[in-house]
């Protein structure tokens, strides 16, 4: 998919024109609206809090003043547009900033986290387009057919066993590059936590949030994590090509054997992909992959962050 089709509007005029299905279309944008909404409300509703850890400076609005954690955000941007920058930046693999990440309150960090972390599937990335979508629309496929116990179809293409296990094998790669990675550096005193300016749960989310990043193919960055080290450098660098590249690898496998199936047409038993209800099965199973991939490391970073910080453990 080229890198020019990147944005709502594109993304539903792709899926219209590819698929020949315009509610289909409307269907996966409005769950894209559904999950940058969510995400871009959440990262604003955090940073309008003041941050408990910051003395000496006025959090609370006032005629001259913001408000909430401005801590890395620039005056003239304030809450509203910098938290939509940090939604939309990694809901695509844009990876530009108008804000420090890193000096998000830890509910805030978790979002654009979380957006890393879905596969950028909201707006698709840059070089890949919709193919990270398109993956989630044939697992929710097969999800439905599971219900209502027949062969599940996506647009005349029976999905079998083969376009599951692909499928998988997708979702599958890109949580295994960034966890088994930042577990070896987080495991090393030498090579991983030597270079952060911060201990405890908020160092974790740096290195989680430098290889997520990484094999998101996005570039932002939580600054408090020198990377500039050999052993960064390289397997940062390794990273990004297991996440550009192995992941083609299913979906090239997945595509021909679509394409190589006969369409069937539609029956009584056959799911249909441009409702409401598929909208909201299509959230669900981005949801519940990305939590149940990565809700541990989450565990283990911004949400233990968040709880010692409200429980003044953190001062």
């Amino acid at each position: 998919m080229s890198s020019s089709l990147i944005g709502p509007e594109t993304t539903r005029a792709s899926v219209r024109h590819v698929t020949g299905s315009p509610g289909h279309g409307w269907a996966v944008l409005a769950a894209m609206f559904v999950l940058f909404s969510a995400g871009f409300t959440t990262v604003y509703w955090a940073e309008s809090h003041p941050h408990l850890l910051i003395h000496g400076a006025a959090q609370s609005r006032t005629l001259t003043a913001p408000g909430g954690n401005m801590e890395g955000k620039e005056v003239r941007n304030g809450i509203a547009e910098s938290s939509l920058f940090a939604t939309i930046t990694t809901d695509a693999s844009c990876g530009a900033v108008n804000t420090m990440h890193d000096s998000l309150t830890p509910l805030g960090g978790m979002v654009v986290l979380i957006n890393l972390m879905m596969g950028e599937v909201v707006f698709g990335g840059v070089g890949s387009g919709l193919y990270g979508m398109l993956i989630m629309v044939v697992l929710s496929v097969f999800v439905a057919g599971l219900m209502v116990g027949r062969t599940p179809e996506y647009l005349g293409k029976k999905i079998e066993a083969y376009d599951v296990k692909m499928s998988m094998l997708y979702v599958l790669i890109f949580p295994l590059i960034i966890l088994v990675f930042t577990a070896i550096f987080v495991l090393s005193p030498t090579i991983g936590l030597s270079s952060l300016a911060n201990q405890g749960p908020h160092g974790f989310t740096e290195i989680l949030y430098a290889f997520t990043s990484g094999a998101a193919n996005n570039g932002s960055a939580f600054a408090g994590l020198n990377a500039n080290t050999w052993w960064y450098n390289v397997m940062l660098g390794w990273t990004m090509l297991g996440g550009r590249f192995l992941m083609l690898v299913p979906v090239l496998a997945l595509a021909g054997n679509l394409a190589s199936k006969k369409s069937v047409p539609p029956s009584p038993g056959t799911f249909p992909v441009n409702t409401a209800l598929f909208t909201a099965l299509l959230i669900s199973v981005i949801l519940i992959l990305s939590a149940l991939t990565f809700f541990p490391a989450l565990s283990l970073g911004p949400i233990l962050e968040h709880l010692l910080l409200k429980a003044g453990q953190l001062f």
